[in-house]
């Protein structure tokens, strides 16, 4: 079993190697933060960088949002959400931490969730700074995953005030190849390349482990507001929105806004057409996501 265990990890490296060459291909992502950080990790030797975009209307100490970045838990594309981290930023009193968490297969489930703990705790070091009373968390796709997981079941209950999670893996025990979107009119994530992502991360892990699949989590552990982003042509959808009534109907209480995006499908907000339905959608989504903040 040692054996084969090596040889499905291999297996994964070499094929993750191949899918970030065609990364780098594309070149850097362009990426505008006011500053940069290091911050400590519990490892020795190793830090976390953390893009910082401070607010203009700023307040001290500050609100902070932690935004992690998609992935698919292996894709190197920390800056992706510049434009979402600056315009949170611009139109909110929040210093966003964007934070380049490990990535599977290398670094599979805990490894990026405790970048998030540590994040938290240099949070909270800092009061002079940051109001940690005033930290919520968020993120895209498999950065949405470990926001809904880090806020529920890796750290104390009201650690964070409020949750944005844009188009969630939310129950990754269940094939994507038995997921179908609302609207299957748009493009799809190929289920072989969803599965091989998926299984790069938890790996041996049980998926049903609510660290890993939040959809599984106590809806009273999340925080207090609540955010979920939903596009129609994702086939991620369904549990997503499942998630958001669950937490409604059970959670004690909590103000749950689910909004699925119609038209859109998943990662429709990054690189939108000028003047598009795409664009429309992502400046409310976005908008709306800064109303949470407000809360």
């Amino acid at each position: 079993m040692a054996i084969l265990a090596l040889l499905q990890y291999y297996r994964l490296r070499i094929f993750v190697f191949f899918i970030r060459l065609l990364l780098i291909k594309r070149g850097p992502i362009p990426v505008a933060p006011d500053n940069v950080l290091q911050i400590p990790s519990r490892d020795q030797n190793r830090t976390i960088k953390a893009h910082i975009y401070r607010p203009i209307k700023a307040k001290t100490p500050s609100p902070v949002l932690i935004n992690l970045h998609g992935s698919g838990f292996v894709l190197p594309v920390h800056g992706e959400d510049d434009f979402y981290c600056r315009y949170v930023s611009n139109n909110s009193t929040y210093t966003v931490f964007d934070v380049q968490y490990r990535l599977a297969p290398e670094n599979p489930f805990p490894a990026p969730l405790h970048d998030v703990e540590d994040v938290v705790r240099y949070i909270q070091s800092r009061p002079d700074e940051y109001d940690a009373s005033q930290m919520s968390i968020g993120g895209f796709s498999a950065g949405a995953n470990l926001s809904l997981s880090a806020s529920s079941m890796m750290l104390p209950r009201d650690t964070f005030r409020s949750v944005i999670a844009f188009y969630p893996p939310a129950e990754m025990a269940g094939l994507p190849e038995n997921k179908t979107p609302p609207d299957a009119s748009g493009h799809r994530i190929p289920p072989f390349l969803a599965r091989t992502f998926d299984s790069a991360y938890f790996q041996n892990t049980d998926p049903c482990d609510p660290r890993i699949s939040p959809f599984y989590a106590p809806a009273e552990q999340f925080p207090a507001s609540m955010y979920i982003v939903t596009p129609a042509q994702d086939y991620l959808a369904d549990e997503g929105a499942e998630l958001a009534g669950r937490i409604r109907r059970e959670g004690g209480g909590k103000y749950v806004l689910h909004k699925r995006v119609e038209g859109c499908g998943h990662g429709w907000d990054k690189h939108p057409k000028k003047g598009s339905h795409e664009e429309r959608m992502r400046e409310e989504a976005y908008q709306m996501a800064v109303e949470i903040l407000k809360r």
